[in-house]
């Protein structure tokens, strides 16, 4: 652990937090705030420096989003602020904790409702492996997404508001894994954010359990989760027809390579019974 946070500072990650999670050998660890390409590089370079440390020592580190069926799956949430740059102030914060949207500016409450409204359409950007649709199972739900659903400070919803005062007041975007690509993962939160405010949606109302919410309900497979992509209207519009031509295309040849897979899965039910 030691290491890592030496290594890290030297190549400019300043890191919050680091501990262990839920699961044998499964560690948290929070990157500092900032701008947004430069965080998307830091959570990059992150990923790949910590394989590099850990196969110096003969180990080997994953970055799955459920490598263990039996085990909570890995995430890679994205926190998002809005701030004026020349007022030093937070433009997601109201001023007052009032219910039921708990101090939020209208500028918060259109943001996430662009979030949550262009959701499905995606989530593939945040979801990107056929393994990352085990992290979001219905049935092996632990603290993931379930539906398009945004809760105060809730960790059952997709998106948590995190509303504390005019420093801290942010989203946390919980649908990525940590098999997301920050760039891809960052890029599609904040069109989809600057989609709402551009078009001024409403914020639904928050819940108390996205788990027994009655919400839309998010891709299941990355097959579904890139069909609602590559026909998506916002994700042309925002990131333009070669990119989701060919970003679809990657993931239709992924989901191809796993239809051809024989698991062990299949193999242990299979080989002998049938």
């Amino acid at each position: 652990a030691h290491n890592i946070l030496n290594t890290m500072r030297d190549l400019d990650i300043e890191i919050e937090g680091h501990h262990t999670e839920t699961g044998p050998g499964v560690y948290e660890t929070a990157i500092r705030v900032d701008d947004v390409l430069r965080a998307a590089d830091k959570a990059a370079l992150f990923k790949v420096a910590v394989k590099v440390l850990a196969q110096k020592r003969g180990l080997m580190a994953t970055f799955m989003a459920k490598w263990n069926s039996q085990l909570p799956g890995s995430s890679g949430h994205v926190h998002q602020s809005l701030m004026d740059g020349r007022a030093g102030k937070s433009l997601f914060w109201r001023g007052a904790r009032k219910a039921p949207m708990g101090g939020m500016s209208v500028l918060m409450q259109q943001y996430m409702a662009g979030q949550l409204a262009l959701m499905p359409e995606y989530a593939v950007m945040l979801e990107p492996t056929v393994n990352s649709y085990k992290r979001t199972a219905p049935s092996t739900l632990s603290w993931a997404p379930a539906n398009v659903t945004w809760g105060l400070d809730n960790r059952t919803a997709a998106l948590r508001a995190i509303v504390t005062g005019p420093k801290t007041t942010r989203v946390e975007h919980r649908l990525p894994g940590a098999d997301a690509n920050p760039y891809l993962a960052i890029a599609a939160s904040l069109a989809s954010g600057l989609y709402g405010v551009q078009h001024k949606l409403k914020l639904s109302a928050p819940v108390a359990n996205a788990y027994t919410a009655e919400a839309p309900a998010l891709p299941r497979t990355l097959k579904e989760a890139n069909q609602a992509f590559s026909g998506s209207r916002f994700a042309r519009d925002w990131f333009g027809e070669d990119f989701v031509k060919f970003y679809s295309m990657t993931r239709d040849w992924e989901v191809r390579q796993f239809e051809r897979a024989v698991t062990n899965w299949e193999l242990e039910r299979y080989f002998e019974s049938i």
